[in-house]
């Protein structure tokens, strides 16, 4: 008798799977980044919403039936979902639907990851899927779920989960697993203060990336299973995923490409992580490609004249070295060096911006020095300001992370909230 996957192939798998992505989370490490968004909707790499990684890996591996929860003030990314995604035609089987949290089953929100899929359960029935691909809307990579499905269903599991390698001094911050020879996992903890290490690599962890694929009937049970329980959180990490480690068959998928090395996955959780992930794509050759014509990333973006760069005077020049510069910005005189400036920007004459990241639609005044900082979207800098230079100075104003000292700035901080009294 033939196995599953000699039978079907990953075109199958993929028709047959409904991917839903989290995007209901608050994101409060990114501290006021995340006061008028949520996290998925946060800007990222130019032109771009984090969302959009996730979703893209849908569409780039044949997953065309997604569904994505929303929760905390996601009128930007509903927003950006319905400008970026509706090229989905539903008559053919492919869509992009927008599943807010509606108070379905009582009053409650989404109490936690495994509550929010609980709400939405007749709707996942009426889609009728062999698979569920749940995925978190919250991190940068590139990963082709195909290659996950088909492992899932060769391997027999009723869960698989998608996982990284990492240094067991990093893997505190994760849900960890501990594996046998079989990658199949034996036990799962929430962010255990001492991780237990990879079999033959005692230096590192096997870490949820926050990827499962399930069974459809498994999964609709653990869920009723889950919500019938008075004593779970309703996650999957805390909660579920550690219940049927003993009796059901999880399996772990690492994320390697195929020398078997681990690749490009950020969890951009925090200002710090935010700002590196954003520089990391300055590098010359970067570790996430986006210029793969063969894995695009799809977005929404305002139809925009070319970037510019003005003035060719001594201290006048305007110019970018080891800078990604988005469509309709200007840089007028001013010189960009190890940053990202996103769409929209205007850069004035004599300014100097550093190992920065300015958001969409950012305007920089005359004679402005800003290093080591993340500058929120629809923030007007005035002249002569100066950023990242003086941790004190920056403190009294702006947000500034206690370790690294990048600097945060947001409307807000100016004073340029239209939710501020003028």
């Amino acid at each position: 008798m033939k196995n599953y996957c000699e039978t079907k192939t990953a075109t199958d798998l993929t028709r047959q799977t409904l991917a839903l992505v989290l995007a209901g989370g608050e994101g409060s490490r990114l501290k006021d980044l995340t006061k008028w968004r949520a996290k998925p909707a946060v800007p990222f790499g130019g032109k771009y919403r984090i969302i959009d990684f996730v979703l893209s890996n849908c569409v780039n591996s044949g997953i065309r039936k997604i569904g994505v929860l929303t929760q905390y003030k996601a009128h930007s990314l509903i927003r950006h979902v319905q400008r970026a995604w509706s090229f989905m035609r539903y008559e053919v089987g492919e869509f992009v639907e927008l599943l807010p949290a509606q108070q379905r089953i009582d009053k409650g929100w989404y109490q936690g990851t495994a509550d929010a899929l609980y709400q939405n359960l007749d709707i996942m029935r009426r889609h009728t899927p062999e698979y569920v691909l749940v995925l978190g809307g919250d991190h940068i990579y590139s990963m082709d779920y195909s290659k996950m499905l088909y492992d899932h269903a060769e391997s027999g599991a009723d869960v698989t989960i998608g996982c990284i390698e990492v240094p067991r001094e990093e893997a505190t911050g994760f849900g960890v697993m501990s594996v046998n020879d079989d990658l199949e996992i034996t036990h799962f903890t929430e962010k255990p203060a001492n991780p237990d290490a990879m079999p033959g690599k005692p230096g590192r962890a096997l870490a949820s990336m926050g990827i499962y694929v399930f069974s459809r009937e498994f999964l609709f049970q653990k869920l009723i299973e889950d919500h019938d329980n008075p004593n779970s959180s309703k996650d999957f990490g805390k909660d579920i995923i550690p219940s049927v480690i003993e009796d059901h068959k999880v399996q772990a998928y690492p994320f390697v490409d195929d020398d078997g090395a681990p690749v490009y996955w950020r969890d951009v959780g925090t200002i710090e992580s935010y700002w590196k992930a954003s520089l990391d794509l300055c590098s010359i050759t970067p570790d996430l490609n986006l210029y793969n014509e063969d894995w695009p990333i799809w977005t929404y973006q305002a139809q925009m004249p070319p970037a510019k760069f003005i003035f060719d005077d001594e201290g006048r020049r305007g110019e970018a070295i080891d800078s990604m510069v988005a469509g309709g910005c200007i840089v007028s005189g001013a010189r960009i060096k190890r940053s990202v400036i996103s769409s929209g920007g205007r850069v004035h004459s004599y300014s100097l911006i550093k190992d920065s990241v300015l958001l969409p639609r950012v305007e920089v005044g005359r004679n402005c020095r800003i290093q080591n900082a993340v500058i929120d979207k629809g923030c007007t800098i005035p002249p002569d300001t100066i950023i990242g230079e003086d941790p004190k100075a920056d403190a009294e104003r702006y947000y500034v992370e206690p370790q690294s000292g990048i600097v945060l700035v947001t409307p807000d901080m100016l004073g340029q909230s239209i939710h501020m009294t003028r």
